[in-house]
């Protein structure tokens, strides 16, 4: 059968009168360049989600147009044009609404605070974009990273030690300008009772055990402490923070959450 005789099932006109929010492809696999405070760059592979609203008349979407249009970038697929995409995608596939969400791991060096010994960490990054056609573009950034809490409660009642363990911390930004991952790593890292490393000596294991002993946050502490500085960052229109810890000595996981629009 000659292509230009086949059927277009997608475009037949439906005739249940719904329109589809989100309609698109996820689950990709696609290598990507981020932003590198450092190197200026860094290649990574993201999950990626694309999708369009899709009006009421029509039965279905072109599925393979959204893999023709990472392929139209292919090489240069960054956070730096991932407005550029969603636009095309409206374009593309003729939609007034389009969305976009790369999910990756990021990595970036760590020296241990006594040794100076580097090592490589990873924090998630996940970035969602949006846009309508011809209109407004959305773009929100999100990274999740581990750090170290140790419970005030726990360190004030026990006459040994107190208690701690791993938190995360899920942080998402709206922000105008460049704001870099290592900006929002920092900004994490130094709310909590220490950060964490891949690579450790004695003497750096040492440092950090008394660091968060002489610095105790419950998760709302980790929470507060994160707050102050996004509403003192002038970039930061808007963000959503949460943390969440593993509790080491409860059956349980302790959480906080904030959501704050500056605009």
């Amino acid at each position: 059968m000659d292509i230009d005789t086949m059927k277009d099932v997608q475009q037949e006109q439906d005739t249940r009168n719904i329109q589809i929010d989100r309609v698109g492809v996820s689950g990709v696999s696609y290598p990507i360049i981020a932003l590198d405070h450092e190197n200026r760059t860094q290649s990574t592979i993201a999950s990626v989600s694309m999708s369009v609203m899709l009006p009421h008349e029509y039965r279905g979407t072109h599925m393979s147009r959204f893999i023709e249009t990472l392929e139209e970038y292919h090489g240069r697929v960054s956070p730096s044009n991932l407005e550029a995409i969603t636009r095309r995608l409206c374009e593309k596939l003729n939609a007034s609404e389009s969305s976009v969400c790369f999910m990756f791991p990021y990595y970036f060096r760590k020296r241990a605070p006594v040794s100076g010994i580097e090592s490589f960490s990873k924090c998630d990054i996940t970035l969602t974009a949006s846009c309508e056609a011809g209109k407004s573009f959305d773009m929100i950034i999100g990274l999740g990273l581990n750090v170290q809490t140790l419970c005030p409660c726990s360190r004030e009642i026990s006459r040994y030690g107190a208690h701690n363990q791993r938190a995360l911390v899920s942080l998402s930004v709206r922000s105008k300008g460049l704001f870099w991952f290592e900006e929002m790593i920092t900004m994490i890292e130094d709310s909590a009772s220490a950060p964490l490393h891949t690579l450790l000596k004695r003497e750096d294991e040492k440092y950090i055990t008394e660091h968060a002993y002489e610095n105790p946050r419950f998760v709302e502490d980790v929470l507060r402490e994160l707050a102050v500085k996004l509403d003192n960052e002038d970039r930061v229109l808007w963000y959503r923070v949460k943390v969440t810890s593993y509790e080491s000595i409860h059956n349980h996981d302790a959480f906080a959450e904030i959501e704050r629009d500056k605009r």
